[in-house]
């Protein structure tokens, strides 16, 4: 795949469906300029949700495309391509994002679909990772901040970052431990995007 120039221009859409700790980490990112871009809006597929709310303090536009009505995923899909393109989107990002995504919004990005998953992929895919380590034993757990494809969990990832597993941990503590590390995480994975000189290489992300 031919090498992606950088976006300092970029206009990120953002995802959501909760709190948006995530999301106020780019905030927090852009707003103390260590990102080029601009956050040009958040939608998300349920009204009143806290992260609707740290958008609209921070001067975000701010959307709301209800998952249900639609007659298949892919009528809801392309509603939300319609709401991207309608704020010039270039880079869209899940931050706690409940939905999958199919093929009509990930053909419309290609290649410009970000999420962060609470393992190190692909230990733990899904839900409930951090209880899925628990259960499994594992020493170390963490995030992962990946390219999003069709199948759940799996596109090229962009980085990692490791958080052990203590012997004393409920699900609660480890989830709170990897959450600090994905504040940290996907404002350096979007750097990255920005940045340029990077390729898929086979499931490979490449940096020049």
């Amino acid at each position: 795949m031919d090498t992606h120039d950088s976006t300092d221009k970029a206009r990120l859409g953002v995802l959501v469906s909760g709190r948006g700790s995530n999301l106020q980490a780019l905030i927090d990112a852009f707003s103390g300029g260590r990102l080029n871009g601009q956050l040009a809006v958040v939608i998300s597929n349920m009204a009143g949700v806290f992260a609707l709310e740290r958008a609209e303090r921070a001067g975000i536009p701010t959307a709301v495309v209800d998952h249900r009505g639609w007659s298949s995923r892919d009528e809801f899909d392309r509603a939300l391509v319609a709401e991207l393109r309608k704020h010039q989107v270039s880079l869209v990002c899940l931050a706690g994002f409940m939905r999958r995504l199919g093929k009509p919004l990930l053909q419309a990005f290609p290649d410009a679909v970000l999420n962060i998953h609470p393992s190190l992929l692909p230990s733990f895919p899904g839900l409930h990772p951090q209880r899925q380590a628990l259960d499994y034993g594992a020493k170390l757990s963490g995030v992962t901040v990946h390219l999003v494809t069709e199948e759940l969990d799996a596109g090229p990832i962009l980085l990692q970052r490791a958080v052990p597993v203590l012997d004393d941990d409920t699900e609660d503590s480890l989830a709170a431990r990897i959450l600090a590390e994905e504040h940290v995480a996907y404002p350096a994975a979007v750097e990255m995007m920005l940045a340029g000189g990077w390729r898929i290489s086979g499931r490979r992300f490449a940096r020049s």
